[in-house]
Order: C-alpha cells, then structure tokens, then sequence
C-alpha cells in the first residue's frame, strides 16, 4: 500500500500545484459523472442530479448554471480541499494512513458535506435524503471521486522526483 507519511503537510504553491488541482478535479469529475449518469442508472432507475441539489441550495432555476456551478466546486474547489483540509489532517493525526484510506475518508466527507450540510441543512431535504437507494449510490461516486483525487494528487508529486 502506497503511504503518506513521508511528505510536507501542506504543499508548495506553484504553477505544477494548479495544474495538478484541475487534472485531479477533472478526473474525478469524469469519473463521478460516468458512475452518476451512466451506472447509477441501471442500479436506482435514476441518475444522480447534484445540479438539482444546487438549484435547490441557492433556490434559482437556471439548470446549466446549477451544472456549471458543480463542476466548478468538482474540477476546482474539492481538489484544494483535499490538498489543503484533509490531506493535512490526515498528515498531522493518522501520519500512516494508507492513500487507499485517505482518499475514501476525502470521499465520505465531500458524501457527508453534500447529502446531510447541503442538502439537509441548506436545501432542508431529510439527512441524507433518508438513505434511499440513491444515497448509497450517491456514498460511492463520493468514494470514487475521493479515491481519484487522492491517487492523481500521487502520482503528479511522485513525478516530480
């Protein structure tokens, strides 16, 4: 298993980090829209829609803003929350934890900030919408997200050297 243990907390600022935040972001964008649209599906009989979530949140009707704005929050935000949130924490409390293990925690909670802070606390839907099916559906494109992110983050720095 690939460790963490041996890097800086926090990475350096540089042109390669920003380049890094978006291949990462649009990776795992990719990948969360193919497990979204494509085989959530044929699991839950419905895609998953977080466009719809943000509608709801900022209560505006516009669907392409709503998509743009999660795509943005996808490609751009949730990489540097991974970068500078929880991989330092990670770093500076479980300093061992496998990357495996550190981008499926990432996941869970971009899972926990989506269904029970947006869509429960903000949009006032019920916590993680009640745990229908699309919520477990919802948990893995969380994963899969977090886990792409993670590795991606990797392997960009593991080229540096």
């Amino acid at each position: 298993m690939i460790e963490t243990h041996h890097a800086p907390i926090l990475p350096r600022i540089s042109g390669r980090l920003l380049a890094t935040i978006v291949i990462a972001g649009l990776a795992a964008d990719i990948t969360w829209e193919f497990w979204a649209r494509g085989i959530t599906p044929l699991l839950v009989g419905g895609p998953l829609e977080p466009a719809g979530l943000v509608q709801s949140v900022f209560g505006f009707q516009n669907l392409f803003l709503a998509e743009v704005i999660h795509a943005i929050v996808g490609i751009i935000f949730y990489p540097i929350g991974y970068l500078f949130i929880a991989r330092p924490l990670q770093r500076l409390i479980f300093p061992r934890l496998p990357l495996f293990l550190t981008g499926l925690g990432f996941g869970v909670g971009l899972w926990i900030f989506a269904l029970y802070v947006m869509a429960h606390l903000i949009a006032g839907f019920p916590a993680f919408l009640g745990f229908i099916p699309l919520t477990w559906a919802s948990l893995v494109g969380h994963l899969l997200f977090g886990l792409v992110v993670a590795y991606v983050v990797w392997f960009r720095e593991r080229s540096l050297a």
